[in-house]
């Protein structure tokens, strides 16, 4: 008789050996961008000579990791006219990433932002799917005669690029980038520097690879980020562990006096008005995380932050499991963005921005989603 085993065991290492040949000619992850748009976006790429990649207001991490992942792919292609363009500043927790210092900030210099819009031949609108959310920037971007092209992963896009990628499935933009690079046969070029970035961006919108990250493909890509020579744990450390001492104490503050946990809803609340910010000498990213917090208590679903701004009340969700916070922020805030993380805006009172968060909370029941999901 055969000895199964045997031939069991000859078959895997044929297999694994395959996979390995494979492997050296391509990096094995799902081709989910269709190929006419890669390949379109690609002729852009080729033939232009002047770029500008734009991204959101209140720039996080994945709008700054993809759009500086891409900055530093185009310097390696050859391509010497590039400039990344920002509505307004970014905290400091990300001003330690290759090329930050050379991001043109909107609100600084809006005549030079836009000199460079208007001569762009190809400009990527990254990480965000409308106009209204690069704000100010909106006119001269929908103004500049270039080609615009849409890498983004927010649900309904708007039509005004010539070239849409748009993938909600996809955990984060700066994934997308990596994607998008790899499509055009170009991963060999993707330097160091561009894989710090996209990295930071990939971390960042997964809460450290918390949620919205159980997909395998998203570790064979951090594998090959490993293996252009980024240092995962230094990135880590780089942005969530150069607080403040004023921030730490605005962080124990809004626990102590100003989360609210709504036992029966399985959700909480945390808000923080301008006048406290100022208490603690707030500055631009001080209050990021915090909504994240409270899903750490056990049976809370879902966390959302309430901060007052300069011009309205910027909200913050989160979720866990199947409650869709992005449902809640479309129909009570004027927002979107992803099941399990989203956010909206409230032009009013923090105290009516309370309000309408309450109301919202009787109507939009958690505890009905939580226990759907559990039968």
């Amino acid at each position: 008789m055969p000895n199964f085993s045997s031939v069991h065991a000859y078959v895997f290492r044929e297999k694994m050996y395959l996979c390995l040949l494979n492997y050296k000619d391509e990096i094995m992850i799902t081709k989910i961008i269709p190929e006419e748009k890669i390949q379109k976006a690609k002729k852009y790429v080729e033939k232009g000579d002047k770029f500008v990649i734009v991204t959101h207001v209140s720039p996080d991490g994945d709008a700054l990791g993809s759009s500086l992942g891409l900055y530093h792919f185009l310097n390696a292609y050859g391509k010497d006219s590039v400039a990344v363009v920002v509505p307004n500043d970014f905290p400091q927790f990300y001003k330690w990433m290759p090329g930050a210092k050379d991001i043109v900030i909107y609100e600084r210099y809006p005549e030079f932002a836009e000199k460079l819009l208007n001569e762009a031949d190809v400009i990527f609108c990254l990480d965000f799917n409308e106009p209204k959310r690069v704000e100010k920037v909106a006119k001269a971007l929908l103004e500049a005669p270039g080609r615009r092209v849409m890498i983004d992963h927010h649900l309904n896009p708007a039509d005004f690029c010539r070239v849409t990628m748009s993938h909600p499935e996809i955990s984060s933009t700066s994934e997308m980038i990596f994607r998008f690079i790899c499509r055009m046969g170009m991963f060999d070029l993707l330097p160091k520097s561009s894989a710090e970035c996209i990295y930071t961006g990939m971390m960042t919108d997964t809460g450290a690879f918390t949620y919205n990250s159980n997909k395998p493909e998203i570790y064979a890509i951090i594998e090959e980020l490993i293996k252009k020579g980024i240092d995962k744990d230094r990135i880590y450390r780089q942005v969530f562990q150069v607080y403040s001492e004023s921030r730490l104490r605005l962080q124990g503050y809004v626990l102590y006096e100003k989360m609210k946990v709504y036992p029966e809803k399985h959700t909480a609340l945390i808000t923080l008005s301008n006048e406290e910010a100022k208490r603690f000498n707030f500055r631009t990213g001080d209050s990021e995380g915090f909504v994240n917090m409270p899903l750490s208590i056990a049976d809370v679903v879902f966390s959302v932050f309430i901060r007052e701004d300069k011009d309205y009340v910027k909200i913050s969700l989160r979720s866990v499991g199947d409650f869709p916070c992005n449902e809640f922020a479309a129909r009570y805030f004027h927002g979107g963005g992803h099941k399990n993380a989203s956010g909206g805006e409230f032009y009013g009172t923090l105290n009516d921005a309370i309000a309408t968060f309450e109301k919202g909370l009787a109507e939009f029941n958690p505890v009905e989603i939580k226990e759907s999901g559990q039968s």
